[in-house]
């Protein structure tokens, strides 16, 4: 944010008087020119009007070459009581204060000085949920990435690391409960129903790693032995209803604590660890320093509230938010710009944790699926940025796909690269060298250098590298000399080669694995990484008796897009046999993604449709096959989606993308009824067991029970109706639900009425009730949102019934949301300009939806273009929302 009052009677409106705010460059950073040794606040909590103490050690940085005398604090939405500089009062001609800093125009030439800050703020009208702000009652912080500022005055920035205490005094009636980072030393009593509670975290951190949580909260508590036989107590704090919702956030934790001490040997460091659980959460979850605070949607969970889906991103934010504790904690970021050193690693940590927990091929489709629908599309649009980005305006922009998901598969290659061994030699390595310290990309990277002495000068260009890069395939094989020659060329936006890991398999005619023999390297493996280093570069395969079918990018090794030119036959041929799961999956993605294709220029030219029966015979074998892994075939028999089938095309055709898909799977439904029937009637179980086989057997017969509804009859509604009416568990539920609403169904109106009255009193159900609604593909659809928005329970303020209703629309409904008359462009602009005055943040999460206009049709070029001019013409436009949309025009 820009411009603020120095009051506690600010304006939100006011937030943005500069209409061109500068962007901050990654080349102009500079050290620190103070440090602070030492923080201690003290915090007087109030909904209205809480007073915090700041009581400061600070030093000259003598890394720092500035002479200047003056120091320069961030802070906004304040206002400031007094100041006090080495024991002296200081006077209003000794600083200035504008909206954003606060300048003490001369500090003591001494080696050491103290700073002691008084100021208010009202946490009550912080709708932003930046800073300390209120949630139902309860207040609560989140500084990532300049909150702290909004807090009382300070160098906000990551690489001033220093000692936190904290004491928080309030009315104990109100606030019972007071938290904060580290271990509680002391508490006591103070008169007037006051009390108060003393904590201290004896670890250095910057100020984006402070946390307060003060509220009428329950906890659930338990413990972990860790691998030197320390006790942690384990404390997760929720609203008193939620108590029994907490078990399998516990049991996650314990999962991941056990996880990260096996596989990369770090171990707790306080003796405490505390999880809150927030109904305001502009993100998932926060992994403050011995105090995460969570979105409630990452931590409460029961069988007949969450779904199967639910309980597993629970467990996965549980463990990035712990790993964070090494990789982001003890170890931090020294500036923004690195911001994918911590998440990007801490993101690949907590997909290997959920891949072993669950299953390594399913977790490794499903990440792959996330990053080539969203992140590939950030990647060509208009926002595509290097992972480590060369500038920005506002930071919170930059909580992306790309520096977290494509900053995992950077760092996933280097695993690929190095091996695992010499993986948890580097990271190893990488924590001893920057235990306490805020460094950056580089000194990862040099760490794995160092630790496997290797010279990974080359792939560093990974973290300046924008947009997907693409490999393109030619192959030639040689009966006479019984050689496979593989070209593979590399083009991206920049001329200079990247380091490019593809791993490749063989299969011989009859689906077995061929044994590799490359010329000067590996002999007689079933698999082989080839090292790409070049912009075009051969490998030949030798001692191949009849040419074998390529297996190419095996387990998605590279965040690249193949140029591979395939038929029909060879995909379903590899959908059938590749041994690789996500390969499998791959061919059958890419078979059923050519022949969507073909219907939509058939659409397109107005002609009649038909399903080439390559893929109906595909889907057959896989049905009538045994399967071990019952959630890896529901994936198997998934088609494309229309998110990831609009990121292939040039112009995009909404329309047309989802009649062929229809079309695709009204075919396949009709052709293999009695197998998909046979399967779920096989599968189906009422039980709610949480194990992977019952997890497995549910998503199969969803599946299944999915492609049935597509055939529109009597005795399908009533097993669609009969699964909603008697399900033991959310999962079963909310997917026949939704079958009934996205379809003709006769109870459609009745069966949505029945769902909201069982759970109107859950939340985070009645969320997936609005998302539901929302993501239909029904002509009146708009008109049933624009009502929701009218609903009683639905609530602008909170971002989790926001992205519920508006996002679900304008972000997973192309189809409805890209209506030619450009209805669902105006009101997600309405809702985007509504949303920048009460949350920036979030309205520049869901501004995203319009800003890959240049990729539609004309018509629908000019109508988005109408509405994105139209926000950055806004009086009090936002930092955040101004620098997408700007970007985007």
């Amino acid at each position: 944010m820009a411009i603020l009052k120095s009051s506690l009677k600010f304006n939100l409106n006011l937030i943005m008087k500069n209409a061109n705010p500068q962007a901050i460059y990654l080349k102009d950073y500079r050290v620190p020119d103070y440090l602070i040794h030492h923080v201690q606040l003290t915090f007087t909590l109030d909904e209205q009007e809480t007073g915090v103490v700041s009581e400061l050690t600070l030093q000259r940085n003598p890394a720092s070459q500035s002479k200047l005398i003056s120091l320069t604090l961030m802070g906004e939405q304040l206002e400031l009581i007094s100041i006090t500089l080495d024991g002296q009062l200081l006077n209003s001609s000794d600083y200035e204060l504008t909206d954003e800093i606060l300048l003490i125009k001369q500090v003591p030439a001494v080696e050491k000085f103290s700073l002691i800050i008084e100021n208010n703020l009202n946490p009550k009208i912080n709708t932003a949920l930046e800073g300390l702000y209120v949630s139902n009652e309860m207040l609560c912080t989140q500084c990532e990435a300049e909150g702290f500022r909004k807090i009382t005055y300070y160098l906000d920035r990551p690489d001033v690391m220093a000692k936190f205490t904290t004491i928080l005094i309030a009315d104990k009636m109100r606030y019972p409960v007071l938290l904060s980072n580290g271990n509680k030393i002391d508490s006591g009593e103070l008169d007037n129903h006051r009390h108060w509670v003393k904590w201290e975290d004896p670890f250095a951190k910057p100020c984006y790693l402070f946390a307060l949580v003060a509220g009428q909260l329950d906890v659930v508590e338990d413990h972990f032995t860790t691998m030197t036989g320390r006790e942690i107590a384990l404390e997760i704090f929720v609203e008193a209803d939620d108590k029994a919702k907490c078990a399998h956030a516990m049991q996650s934790l314990k999962e991941a604590m056990a996880w990260d001490e096996k596989n990369y040997g770090r171990e707790y460091d306080l003796d405490l660890y505390m999880i809150v659980a927030v109904g305001h959460f502009n993100m998932g979850a926060m992994e403050n320093k011995g105090l995460n605070i969570f979105n409630t949607k990452f931590v409460l969970a029961s069988p007949d509230t969450a779904t199967d889906s639910d309980y597993e991103h629970i467990a996965a934010v549980i463990a990035h938010e712990y790993f964070h504790n090494w990789s982001g904690n003890r170890v931090t970021c020294r500036d923004w710009f690195q911001l994918s050193l911590k998440e990007g690693f801490t993101v690949f940590r907590d997909q290997s944790f959920t891949a072993d927990q669950t299953s390594q091929g399913v977790k490794r489709i499903e990440d792959v699926n996330l990053l080539r629908m969203r992140q590939f599309v950030e990647d060509a649009g208009p926002l595509a940025h290097p992972i480590r980005p060369e500038a920005y305006i506002e930071i919170n922009n930059f909580y992306t796909l790309t520096v977290y998901e494509k900053g995992a598969e950077v760092v996933r290659m280097l695993q690929t690269l190095v091996g695992q061994q010499g993986f948890r030699a580097g990271s190893d390595l990488y924590f001893k060298r920057h235990d306490g310290q805020a460094v950056t990309c580089d000194d990862f990277v040099q760490a794995m250098e160092a630790a496997n002495q290797m010279d990974l000068s080359q792939f560093k260009r990974w973290y300046s590298q924008v947009g997907t890069p693409v490999i393109q395939v030619a192959q030639h094989y040689d009966e006479i000399a019984q050689t496979l020659t593989l070209t593979l060329t590399q083009k991206s936006q920049s001329t200079a080669a990247l380091q490019i890991p593809i791993k490749v398999g063989l299969l011989n005619s009859e689906g077995s694995p061929a044994k590799i023999k490359l010329e000067n390297n590996h002999q007689g493996n079933n698999e082989v990484i080839l090292e790409l280093t070049k912009n075009k570069q051969s490998f030949v395969f030798k001692e191949l008796a009849h040419k074998p079918i390529l297996s190419l990018l095996r387990g998605f090794s590279a965040p690249v897009k193949l140029e591979h030119s395939q038929s029909l036959e060879e995909l379903a041929f590899l959908l059938s046999y590749d041994s690789d799961p996500f390969n499998r999956w791959e061919a059958g993605q890419k078979l059923a993604s050519t022949l969507i294709f073909s219907l939509i220029e058939a659409i397109q030219q107005d002609k009649k449709l038909s399903l080439n029966p390559i893929l109906i015979d595909a889907f057959k074998h896989l049905l009538t096959q045994s399967w071990d892994d019952l959630s890896y075939l529901s994936l198997l028999l998934t088609l494309p989606t229309e998110i990831y089938l609009s990121e292939q095309m040039k112009v995009i055709d909404v329309d047309a993308i989802h009649q062929a898909r229809e079309f695709v799977q009204v075919q396949l439904a009709t052709y293999l009824q009695a197998q998909f029937l046979s399967l779920y009637q096989l599968h189906h179980d009422e039980k709610a067991d949480l194990n992977p086989v019952a997890i497995g057997k549910r998503r199969i017969k969803n599946s299944c029970l999915s492609y049935l509804a597509n055939i529109e009859t009597a005795i399908y509604h009533e097993l669609v109706t009969t699964q909603f009416e008697n399900a033991t568990n959310m999962t079963d539920q909310i997917t026949a639900l939704g079958l009934i609403v996205n379809s003709q169904h006769p109870d459609k109106t009745a069966s949505l009425h029945a769902f909201y009255d069982q759970w109107q009193h859950e939340k985070l159900v009645i969320d997936k009730w609005f998302t539901l609604q929302a993501s239909t593909c029904l002509k009146d659809t708009f008109t049933k949102v624009q009502a929701l928005m009218k609903h009683p329970a639905f609530n602008l303020n909170n971002p989790n019934r926001m992205r519920s209703l508006i996002g679900a629309f304008s972000q997973a409904n192309p189809v409805c949301y890209h209506a030619k008359n450009g209805e669902g462009y105006q009101f997600l602009a309405d809702n985007v300009i509504a949303l920048n005055t009460i949350n920036p943040q979030v309205a520049s999460r869901m501004v995203t939806a319009l800003t890959q206009w240049k990729r539609f049709d004309k018509s629908r070029q000019q109508l988005m273009r109408i509405q994105l001019e139209r926000i950055v013409k806004t009086a009090g436009i936002s930092k955040d929302v101004y620098e997408l949309v700007n970007k985007s025009l």
